[in-house]
């Protein structure tokens, strides 16, 4: 009788302990399918905060780097077209001459243009543009410029000049251009900045480390500096960005995951304040697709499995670079 009397014990605490382990593992399914829910019900059906918060169509401007191009060309528009007046920087200044009586033209707005190479980091330009900026009341601030390594590369074989490029204009141009409109915003208890993030500051990126280090800065960065200005009335939003057509992703032709810039900055400024598929603070991945990439990165398997990922995909694609150099070496040569 003893001996059943413990295995009876036994089985009851056995089925007590399967059943705790299979509440806790409903309440985690329960709890991921909530969290996948929130990011469909975020990327489809919310509307974020409208930008007529931050002077649109009462005089604001909205100051956008890397705007000759790609997705800062069209926050340009798509902020002209909102009524914000627009302040135009990047390298080529008969580009941006361009855009801005476009831009003038069409929305019946009034722009600036600053021409500068965000690479050289040089102090002059930044006293410039900070004479420029003063007078105006500046209520965006779109940190969009950015550069990347020219093919996936190893960190000891990169070049010096790659190295120093990627970190002046992805970390330092981000954050003496915010130093310079931030007092500004903040005494006006009114701004909303915009840096542009990347998955490869999400997952660390082999043979992109320099570029996935500086991406990485900017998501802890904006986080840092967005806990210091929310309680003074300014906005700040990393988004988190997948691929995009442009001339710096060298994608050509959109699909479901790599979007043109239109619908794309249309999402961003469609979700501000929201976080989409992000789930990280002062951070947003607006674009569905994106949304549901960063959700699966943050809920499915391990981060080191996705830094596998990323290993493999790059290593790919620089056997696939360094063959079409060889290409064009030899065509060269035969010329």
């Amino acid at each position: 009788m003893d001996k059943i009397a413990q295995f009876v014990q036994k089985s009851n605490c056995n089925a007590t302990t399967v059943a705790v382990f299979g509440a806790i593992g409903a309440a985690v399914v329960a709890f991921k399918a909530l969290s996948f829910f929130k990011v469909l019900v975020d990327v489809f059906f919310r509307s974020g905060i409208n930008v007529k918060k931050y002077g649109a169509g009462r005089g604001g401007w909205a100051v956008i780097t890397g705007a000759s191009d790609g997705i800062g060309k069209e926050f340009a528009f798509q902020l002209a077209s909102k009524k914000l007046n627009i302040v135009l920087i990047s390298r080529t200044e008969s580009k941006l001459k361009t855009i801005a009586e476009e831009l003038e033209q069409k929305y019946n707005v009034e722009t600036k243009v600053y021409a500068m190479d965000f690479t050289k980091g040089a102090d002059q330009d930044y006293q410039a543009l900070q004479h420029l900026l003063a007078p105006i009341e500046v209520t965006v601030l779109v940190n969009n410029v950015g550069t990347n390594h020219e093919i996936p590369t190893p960190f000891e074989q990169e070049t010096d000049k790659i190295i120093k490029d990627i970190v002046e204009v992805n970390i330092n141009a981000a954050m003496r251009m915010t130093k310079i409109v931030v007092p500004q915003m903040v005494a006006r208890k009114n701004g909303l900045i915009i840096n542009l993030g990347s998955f490869a500051g999400l997952v660390p990126t082999p043979f992109l480390s320099v570029y996935s280090g500086s991406k990485a800065f900017l998501s802890s960065w904006s986080q840092a500096i967005g806990a210091e200005l929310a309680p003074k009335g300014v906005q700040v939003q990393n988004v988190n960005t997948y691929f995009v057509v442009s001339a710096m992703s060298k994608i050509r032709r959109a699909t479901m995951l790599i979007p043109m810039p239109k619908p794309y900055v249309r999402s961003v400024l469609g979700q501000i304040g929201i976080a989409g598929g992000a789930s990280t603070p002062y951070t947003s991945t607006p674009f569905y697709s994106h949304a549901i990439v960063n959700w699966l990165i943050d809920n499915v398997l391990t981060r080191g499995f996705w830094v596998k990922q990323n290993y493999n995909i790059q290593t790919d694609i620089r056997k696939r670079a360094l063959r079409k150099r060889e290409r064009e070496a030899a065509a060269a040569k035969s010329q």
